[in-house]
């Protein structure tokens, strides 16, 4: 079976690009021909200076990208990652128009935890074209109850973590060394997380925080470093997903704040390398950060409480330790081996064999 994945490269770092990704590796890893067409692909060396012109960016990206969709005609299937707002306009509903003009069946997988405001406020934008994809598959209940409530059926697919990347550890003593991976964007409010290190570094001295990724908030976030007066945070730019099994393996303790989201990739990394997570519950973190279970739970925008949270696993290691092997079990339900055949089935449509079959490892 040809499917054509349509979807951002790792240049774009992000859960779209690493999902892609590991959705091809367990494609091709089972037999199939995978056809990537990259959403953002690459300027000729004498155009690379106009990325740092926005709109110009813009217009270049897309006469690029466009024409490219015609390879989508050599394709048994289109498989559409989308994100939302005008990224979903650009990209994913060309790659629709197109995978239907030329007889494929076309599957839209979307993504973004901004998808209720998206279908409530962008009307033509977004609704007739919703109509064209064959099935839309999210990763969470949470995405499923969003569209519902608009009268789309959709199909619960998990994300996928690839767990044996990621060296599983126990860890006592737990230290007071503290990750947060997340891109430096106001949805992930990295901000809170830097204000309750320093409600941290204030009872325990010996505390570090590794602050990787990148994004338009990175500016602001190292001035309010700089301005809580605390050592020990270091930012790292931006890391490349070859090495955040290492990131990961470095760290004691993962913190999140995010104020949108979905299903982080980054939550499930954590989980995978045996880190105790403090997180925000907002979109489908709800369900896969269990309060008292598979980690700590802290309202939105409340450092105090997130501090409170990172000191009682410090306080209380074996308590720690129990919610990172639980998380640990959770994180293997997120794996290719357990979403194959979903994947299968929904490519199959009506059923058809052959399909389901080209999965099969």
């Amino acid at each position: 079976m040809r499917i054509a994945v349509v979807a951002p490269t790792l240049e774009i770092l992000g859960g779209q690009a690493v999902q892609a990704r590991a959705l091809m590796d367990g494609l091709r890893g089972d037999g199939n021909d995978v056809l990537f067409v990259p959403v953002n692909p690459g300027f000729p060396p004498g155009l690379r200076w106009l990325r740092r012109a926005r709109y110009v960016r813009t217009v270049v990206n897309q006469a690029r990208y466009l024409p490219s969709l015609l390879r989508l005609r050599r394709a048994d299937l289109v498989h559409v990652f989308s994100a939302s707002y005008w990224s979903f306009v650009l990209a994913p509903l060309p790659a629709m128009l197109a995978g239907r003009a030329f007889g494929k069946r076309v599957v839209l997988n979307y993504h973004s935890g901004e998808a209720a405001d998206h279908l409530a406020r962008w009307g033509l934008l977004v609704h007739p074209w919703l109509r064209l994809p064959h099935e839309i598959v999210v990763p969470s209940e949470y995405l499923r109850e969003v569209f519902a409530r608009h009268g789309y059926r959709t199909h619960v697919i998990r994300n996928v973590v690839d767990t044996s990347r990621f060296h599983y550890r126990e860890r006592p003593p737990l230290r007071p060394q503290f990750l947060s991976t997340r891109n430096l964007d106001r949805y992930y409010r990295v901000d809170n997380t830097l204000e309750a290190f320093a409600r941290v570094k204030a009872r325990r001295p010996d505390a570090t925080l590794t602050v990787a990724g990148y994004g338009p908030e990175e500016d602001r976030l190292r001035r309010l470093a700089a301005s809580l007066g605390v050592a020990g945070i270091r930012f790292t730019g931006r890391v490349e997903p070859a090495d955040m099994p290492r990131l990961y393996d470095g760290a004691d303790i993962f913190l999140n704040s995010s104020v949108v989201d979905n299903q982080p990739v980054s939550v499930l990394e954590a989980f995978a390398a045996g880190l105790p997570v403090v997180s925000t519950a907002v979109g489908d973190l709800a369900a896969l950060v269990r309060d008292g279970e598979t980690g700590l739970v802290v309202p939105p925008g409340d450092p105090g409480a997130m501090a409170d949270a990172a000191m009682t696993l410090l306080d209380t290691p074996g308590r720690a330790s129990a919610l990172a092997r639980r998380a640990r079990q959770e994180a293997e339900r997120y794996t290719w081996a357990h979403v194959r055949q979903e994947w299968a089935a929904v490519y199959a449509g009506g059923g058809a064999r052959q399909a389901v079959g080209a999965l099969r490892p």
